[in-house]
């Protein structure tokens, strides 16, 4: 499990912990998020010495990093929404079009009948079977 701390007066360690974990280990990965980076500041500057205080030109630039954080969050969410709208509108223009794909070993092909989205995935219903757009080798006009 990936963790941080920070150390009070008292010898205490207050953990900010990211990530799933499940009885064995961690699952996934530990990432360090705008809530976790906020709860380090506030850690931060409870615990300083009164005797020593933090710059202020080194708070601002940490308020500047959380800023920045939140802004990188920000962007990865717009541009995974562009990303999957894109997906969707290229898997919806195979619909009634002839395509082929690899599975194992052998080739595939058939009409694209329907599209769905599962978890940012665009998938196309040929037949009786589910495609990954990613998988499609060779698109054609139906009949070709």
């Amino acid at each position: 499990m990936a963790g941080i701390g920070a150390t009070g007066a008292t010898g205490a360690t207050s953990g900010i912990w990211t990530g799933n974990t499940s009885e064995t280990g961690t699952v996934g990965k530990a990432e360090l998020g705008k809530d976790a980076f906020l709860n380090l500041l506030v850690a931060q500057l409870k615990y300083q010495d009164p005797s020593k205080p933090t710059d202020a030109s080194e708070f601002m630039s940490q308020t500047a990093q959380f800023t920045m954080v939140e802004k990188l969050e920000a962007l990865e969410s717009a541009q995974t929404a562009m990303v999957n709208a894109q997906n969707l509108a290229s898997a919806t223009s195979l619909v009634g079009r002839q395509i082929s794909w690899t599975e194992g070993t052998a080739s595939k092909s058939g009409v694209v009948t329907a599209v769905t989205m599962n978890n940012g995935t665009a998938r196309l219903s040929v037949g009786d079977l589910t495609v990954d757009l990613s998988a499609v080798t060779k698109v054609a006009p139906a009949g070709s």
